[in-house]
């Protein structure tokens, strides 16, 4: 049975659910017997141990240990229910967990608009999840679910339990996370990192900066070159032609099919071949990338 990754997350954490209750032992040697690897140094709980041990496991054998545990894996079903569970994610598009305080949830949302403009889905707590959701699972689901965590260091960060946790979960995957100062200074693991400066700019101006770091960051390159050309391609207008060859031009992996979709794009779309030098940097680009 072949799982979107959408419902990997859900038979990972149900799986987590179904087991975390059991002593240790048990949890051993059901893992054992289904093919997972178990280490005897762990320092977590049993849920977080669950989850780690399983996460990197083959579409099957996380089937055939579902079923095991009684749990309900139609492929139907799975996918409505991520699909109910995880509707602020938009397909195609880099996925972008925003930790920020309850109290500015205003600027993350306002933030959130403007990396939607760039092909990046958002996720703000405070206003994507539904009431009646548990809250704290739709906060993990989206957690190891995002490409990139997004910190709005304002002052008091560093005082709120949940945001710490949430930049350490990301760092613990290993997905980069970039932080943005709003009046405080970034803390702990990721003050080694560069910030970017968001004090005095608008939440549109924070989420260019966001947008072009990410196409440069070499975990991201992949994913943001498909975003770029996309975005490109569906250019409406002049002067957004003109914007997006620009981003295009920043692009450090290239897929075959991307100077293909440029050259159709050249003789489809009016706003890209009637846009002043366009033409000419696709052709540069082409040749660039023969």
């Amino acid at each position: 049975m072949k799982l979107t990754k959408s419902q990997r997350v859900k038979v990972i954490r149900d799986t987590a659910k179904h087991l975390e209750g059991e002593d240790w032992t048990t949890i051993d040697l059901t893992l054992k017997q289904f093919g997972f690897p178990i280490s005897d140094q762990w320092s977590g709980d049993t849920k977080s141990y669950i989850i780690k041990m399983v996460e990197d496991a083959k579409d099957d054998e996380l089937v055939e240990l579902g079923q095991h545990l009684g749990m309900q894996l139609d492929g139907q079903d799975i996918a409505a229910a991520a699909e109910r569970e995880m509707p602020y994610w938009q397909d195609g598009q880099l996925r972008v967990f925003i930790s920020h305080l309850t109290g500015e949830r205003e600027v993350a949302a306002n933030v959130q608009t403007g990396l939607r403009r760039y092909g990046l889905s958002g996720f703000v707590a405070h206003n994507d999840i539904n009431p009646t959701a548990e809250w704290q699972t739709e906060i993990e689901t989206a957690l190891a679910t995002c490409d990139l965590l997004v910190a709005l260091i304002h002052p008091d960060f560093v005082q709120s339990k949940w945001c710490d946790q949430e930049v350490g979960y990301a760092l613990g995957r290993g997905i980069p996370v970039f932080t943005v100062r709003c009046g405080s200074d970034p803390h702990g693991f990721v003050s080694r990192f560069q910030a970017f400066n968001g004090n005095g700019k608008t939440p549109t101006q924070i989420a260019k900066e966001l947008f072009e770091a990410a196409i440069d960051h070499k975990k991201l390159q992949e994913k943001m070159a498909d975003i770029v050309i996309d975005l490109f391609v569906n250019s409406n207008s002049f002067a957004t032609a003109k914007d997006r060859i620009g981003h295009v031009e920043r692009l450090k992996t290239w897929d075959k099919s991307y100077s293909r979709r440029l050259m159709r794009a050249l003789k489809t779309n009016g706003q890209i071949s009637g846009s002043y030098g366009v033409p000419a940097q696709i052709d540069a680009l082409v040749k660039q990338w023969k």
